[in-house]
């Protein structure tokens, strides 16, 4: 039984995803993204490193269709090895 989501499609979606600083970090996030939000603008990619730019962190504000659009998403990206943490 799948739980009824709180949001309602389609809707803007931020997604926060957090990892260490390193070559090919934003461009291999944005392909993530866009394989599954093919009309993500990475124009839009919002980057910002931390204090001592160790970590990069990367704002999307996906338009999103559904929720289980945003699940598969969720999970591809969290399972990335250059991915510390997605909100």
């Amino acid at each position: 039984m799948t739980t009824p989501s709180l949001l309602e499609f389609p809707c803007d979606f931020p997604i926060k995803i957090l990892g260490k600083a390193q070559p090919g970090y934003a461009q291999a996030i944005l392909s993530i993204v866009q394989r599954h939000i093919p009309s993500f603008d990475g124009a839009q990619m919002q980057m910002r490193p931390s204090a001592q730019g160790k970590y990069l962190s990367l704002t999307c504000t996906l338009r999103a269709t559904s929720q289980e659009e945003l699940d598969q998403l969720y999970r591809e990206l969290s399972s990335h090895p250059m991915v510390s943490m997605v909100l």
